[in-house]
């Protein structure tokens, strides 16, 4: 990172604006169960399954025995044995998530400068970024692309190309994931974003409003195709259509130190950090 993108001391009205948040957006498809220092969400219906967190406003330490209740929980219900939180907010739930065996790892939480200029469209002379619709026939492979990069994770460029891509397509179009989302398109919930070349899905990602704030998510580009400035096109395209849409805080998470470099070339400034606690692999 440049030496003016250290991470800067968030205010706590920042942090209060990102905890509120991220209480509210699984609930328009989640019920939650409570676990005092704990909230469980729960999916209703089809869909990716979510996690356990911090309950906005309680106070005191989360302990080993908070995490092994939602632990018992979450294996009757059968989902993923997953917590996320922000370290800033929950700083005691590291221990008591490592203490019950769970891998921490962590991403920088950065949210965008209010003084940092809107992007605009970034020109690739063989590329079209776009926001999609419901009804895009661009949908499913947008949705495809970041299962393929997220499995090969890293900036450097990787095997997975067109081929693969028109597999996973298909995939996100059988599973109903393509039209959940398109749901949630229809609904406001969700907006996507696509670069595309020559008809192929290079690169998505997508923000997830909610008042005022939304946070962009699943930014990823087709391992084959890293390395063509993609990711930032992308975001750039996410940025705007937010601000577009009264967003007042943007923020995201970023995979690691080299994606953080990507997004603080359009203003993300780190203020936090990210927290995932996943059984170890």
């Amino acid at each position: 990172m440049t030496s003016d993108n250290r991470q800067q001391p968030a205010s706590a009205a920042v942090l209060d604006t990102l905890e509120q948040y991220y209480d509210a957006v699984p609930r328009s498809s989640a019920r939650v169960e409570d676990f005092g220092p704990l909230s469980l969400f729960v999916r209703e219906g089809e869909g990716w399954p979510f996690y356990a967190r911090p309950t906005p406003g309680v106070a005191g330490p989360v302990r080993a025995d908070d995490v092994a209740r939602v632990l018992s929980r979450q294996r009757e219900l059968g989902a993923p044995e997953s917590f996320e939180w922000v370290a800033e907010t929950a700083p005691s739930l590291r221990a008591a998530a490592e203490a019950c065996g769970l891998h921490v790892h962590a991403h920088p939480l950065m949210v965008l400068a209010p003084d940092a200029p809107t992007p605009q469209p970034v020109a690739h002379a063989d590329v079209t970024v776009r926001v999609l619709g419901p009804e895009d026939p661009a949908l499913a492979a947008a949705l495809a692309v970041p299962r393929l990069a997220f499995a090969e994770p890293g900036t450097r460029i990787g095997a997975a190309g067109p081929a693969e891509l028109a597999e996973a397509a298909l995939t996100a179009a059988r599973d109903g994931s393509t039209e959940r989302v398109a749901d949630r398109i229809r609904t406001g919930l969700t907006r996507v974003a696509v670069a595309i070349a020559a008809g192929t899905a290079l690169c998505s990602g997508m923000h997830q409003p909610v008042g005022g704030v939304t946070e962009i998510v699943g930014v990823g580009t087709l391992p084959a195709a890293r390395r063509r400035g993609l990711a930032h096109a992308v975001t750039a395209a996410l940025v705007a259509d937010a601000r577009a849409r009264g967003a007042r805080t943007v923020f995201l998470s970023a995979g690691d130190e080299d994606v953080a470099r990507v997004y603080a070339r359009l203003g993300f400034r780190p203020v936090g950090t990210a927290l995932i606690a996943e059984p170890a692999a």
